[in-house]
């Protein structure tokens, strides 16, 4: 198309053909538009002039944005981000129609979300793109700004999304230009303030009068501020961006992913998910911090047996070690402190996850993509023939998955993964129903882990609460009358470490049952689960609830905790 346009040029005689092929060259290797790099070249040309040209050949109205004055009102018809990336400004509107002024009418993408998000029809008109930037500065600032001030405050440094090598360099440069809008101070402020409270989720919720955002805390949401409901859409539109969603797609759920540099150089990846409501958009935002990334697994809480006997399953040649619990529990931590653990530069570790959530220096990870055929099957089957010592799958969702990786710990891999089970002994069961012969599970299983986390008493405002020691609570967590008379219950009043909830991080409880002799031949035997776990009790496993009331016994957290995150 700028061979084209630039042929036209030459032709009306507004070019030379030699300003054309030096303002190809330069584009080339500069990038930008023909227009620019014809100024650049030396071409006697100003944009407004090249404005007026594409719309003649285009058969569209020319405007002059230095000669009108524009309704903010109707400025504002289009979101900020939108209108920044692209360049484009309503001008006016009559009825249902929106005369938006652009410099490039060929990007029918932006004049079709335009269309989508005001419900309006839209006609095109060409004017020059630094008219226009100089628009969108002066429109886009006072009102928004004195409402946004007193949610700001002060931010301090701003956050850099960092762009990937490959991304789209005109994008990269829309975005820089809108660093100073009062706008996207309020979302890096939303950002920030979650890395700096250690948050693991960010969720932005749009209700019919209300727009909130929420953060995940030690496992427990948490609202913290109320947003102004006139801006959902913007700040919608914002996140979009910065993740490189379809800002004009609400219909259908995305995913996206975003990459900070905060002001103190740390970098952290967001993983971010956009699902239509019947209010607006829900967008979540997971907080991948690779600095709170815990790699050893000694400081991950596990009590001596238990940690003995992983280091002795992790150790061997072949076998098959299973992490279970529900979402959120650290199963992917274990996993990735076991791999850490053995992995050398004589060791080939090959993993397959949905989605890569942490980069591992000498691990070979492999994001699945299942739209396309690369499922943990398929990402199995690639990984026999690539010479692996050790494997990790994020997930065993189906007979196919499990029997392949049943087969890889049969001929002499290390083979790790994870289940949605609610315990260790019913893993076994849950192999056995989606249809892997009792005999192969015994024979692959090397051990199981069961995991949860409890919230920690923050130690800032760790105090004794007698009160809670009653019956009652002695029936609820079942303890003996030895145990319960040794109980010191304790609780956090509330501070400002802790936000006011009482408590200040979250340790894991694990259930880690090795596969012993006895328990291989009840699983052959078609044991029920209850047997099972009665074997294991029986070789010294901790239950779940027996791990967690070791923590309440220490002091480490609460009964309340241990209620919640374990059974009996």
């Amino acid at each position: 198309m700028a061979v084209k346009l630039g042929e036209m040029m030459v032709e009306s005689g507004l070019i030379s053909k030699e300003q054309l092929l030096l303002a190809l060259k330069s584009q080339r290797s500069q990038g930008g538009k023909l227009g620019e790099n014809l100024v650049r070249v030396g071409a006697f040309l100003d944009e407004e002039e090249i404005a007026s040209f594409v719309a003649k050949q285009m058969n569209l109205g020319h405007i002059s944005l230095s000669d009108i004055e524009l309704d903010e009102e109707t400025v504002r018809l289009i979101p900020q981000d939108l209108a920044m990336k692209y360049g484009v400004i309503v001008v006016s509107r009559t009825n249902k129609v929106l005369t938006v002024a652009t410099s490039d009418p060929k990007n029918v993408y932006v004049l079709d979300a335009i269309k989508f998000i005001t419900g309006c029809t839209v006609k095109p008109v060409v004017a020059a793109e630094n008219q226009i930037r100089g628009c969108l500065e002066k429109y886009f600032q006072t009102s928004m700004q004195k409402e946004m001030a007193d949610m700001i405050g002060a931010v301090g440094e701003d956050m850099e999304v960092v762009r990937e090598s490959n991304d789209d360099a005109e994008a990269a440069n829309a975005l820089a230009a809108v660093d100073d809008a009062p706008l996207v101070k309020l979302v890096n402020k939303i950002l920030i303030d979650a890395i700096r409270i250690r948050a693991s989720d960010i969720h932005v919720e749009i209700y019919e009068k209300v727009m909130r955002v929420r953060y995940r805390v030690d496992g427990t949401l948490r609202e913290i501020s109320t947003l102004p409901f006139k801006l959902r859409h913007a700040i919608i539109s914002r996140i979009k961006i910065m993740s490189n969603l379809d800002i004009s797609e609400r219909r259908l759920p995305q995913d996206g992913r975003i990459k900070l540099k905060t002001p103190s150089g740390k970098m952290v990846d967001l993983r971010v998910n956009s699902l239509p409501c019947i209010f607006g958009e829900k967008v979540v935002m997971r907080i991948l911090d690779q600095s709170n990334l815990q790699l050893d697994l000694i400081k991950l809480g596990l009590h001596e047996k238990g940690l003995r006997d992983l280091q002795e399953a992790i150790d061997a040649p072949f076998g098959m070690i299973l992490v279970t619990g529900p979402t959120g529990s650290g199963k992917s931590t274990t996993l990735y402190s076991a791999m850490s653990t053995i992995n050398d530069v004589g060791i080939n570790i090959m993993t397959a996850e949905d989605p890569v959530e942490y980069n591992l220096h000498g691990i070979n990870q492999v994001q699945m993509h299942s739209e396309i055929g690369l499922t943990f099957a398929a990402a199995l089957r690639a990984f026999l023939r690539q010479d692996p010592d050790v494997i990790m799958v994020g997930e065993m969702r189906d007979l196919e998955t499990a029997e392949i990786g049943v087969k890889a710990a049969l001929t002499g891999h290390l083979v790790l993964s994870t289940l949605h089970t609610n315990d260790a002994p019913s893993t076994i069961n849950r192999l056995v129903d989606m249809g892997i012969e009792p005999f192969l599970v015994a024979s692959s299983c090397r051990l199981i882990i069961a995991q949860r986390l409890v919230r920690k008493v923050c130690p800032d405002c760790k105090s004794p609460d007698p009160e809670s020691k009653t019956p009652a609570l002695q029936r609820l967590l079942r303890l003996d009358d030895d145990a319960f008379a040794r109980l010191e219950p304790m609780k956090g009043r509330g501070c400002d470490t802790c936000g006011g909830s009482g408590y200040k991080g979250r340790q894991g409880v694990y259930e880690i049952m090795p596969i012993s002799i006895s328990i291989k031949q009840l699983i052959i035997d078609r044991a029920s689960v209850e047997e099972i776990r009665q074997a294991a009790v029986s070789d010294g496993v901790l239950t779940l609830r027996a791990a967690a009331l070791k923590l309440l016994m220490e002091g480490q957290t609460t009964a309340q905790e241990v209620i919640r995150s374990t059974d009996t």
